[in-house]
C-alpha cells in the first residue's frame, strides 16, 4: 500500500504544479477597472433633471403658501412692535399668542415641507440609482470589466466611464 501511495506522488505533484501555474498567471493577468462619479448621474442626467423640474412642479404651490404665510407673519409681528406699548394688556396677550401660534404653524409647515421634500428627493435619486445601476452592470460586462468603483480620492480619466453611463441613462 505504501508503495502505491508513493507512486501516485508524482502525478499528484505534477497536478498541484500545473494548478499552481495556472493561479500565477491568472492573478498575473491585469485587472480591469471601471470607474463611476455617481454624483454626477444624479445631476447631470436628463432623468435628474427632470425628476428635479418635477419635484418642483409638484412642491412649488406649497412653497408659495409657506413663503406667504412667513410674510403674513413678519407683517403681523411688525405692526405688534409698533401698536404693543399702546395696545390694553388683554389685546396684547391676545394678539401675543395669535403670533406664537402663527409662528409654531409656519416652523411645523416649513419643517414637515422640508421633510416631504427629501423623501421625495430620496425617492427619484433611488429611482435613477436604480436604472444607473442595471446600466453599470451591462457595460462592466460588454467591457469585461473585473470592478467598476463609485468612491475614489482620485481617478484616472482612462477608466473613468461616467460619461458612458449618462449616455445610456440619457436614451
Amino acid at each position: 500500500m505504501l508503495n502505491t501511495v508513493t507512486a501516485s506522488w508524482p502525478k499528484h505533484l505534477a497536478l498541484l504544479a500545473l494548478c499552481a501555474c495556472s493561479l500565477a498567471q491568472a492573478q498575473n493577468a491585469p485587472s480591469r477597472i471601471g470607474y463611476v462619479f455617481t454624483e454626477r448621474l444624479m445631476t447631470e442626467s436628463k432623468l435628474a433633471k427632470a425628476a428635479d423640474a418635477k419635484i418642483e412642479a409638484e412642491f412649488s404651490k406649497r412653497q408659495k403658501s409657506i413663503q406667504d404665510t412667513v410674510t403674513r407673519f413678519k407683517s403681523m409681528e411688525a405692526k405688534f412692535e409698533t401698536d404693543a406699548p399702546t395696545l390694553p394688556e388683554l389685546e396684547r396677550t391676545r394678539r401675543a399668542r395669535e403670533l406664537l401660534d402663527l409662528e409654531k404653524d409656519v416652523q411645523r409647515t416649513q419643517r414637515e415641507f422640508r421633510e416631504d421634500l427629501i423623501q421625495r428627493k430620496s425617492e427619484e435619486r433611488a429611482n435613477i440609482a436604480q436604472k444607473a445601476y442595471k446600466l453599470i452592470e451591462q457595460i462592466a460586462e460588454q467591457e469585461k470589466l473585473d470592478i467598476v468603483l463609485q468612491e475614489s480620492a482620485w481617478t484616472s480619466p482612462r477608466i473613468d466611464i461616467t460619461d458612458k453611463i449618462l449616455k445610456q441613462l440619457d436614451k
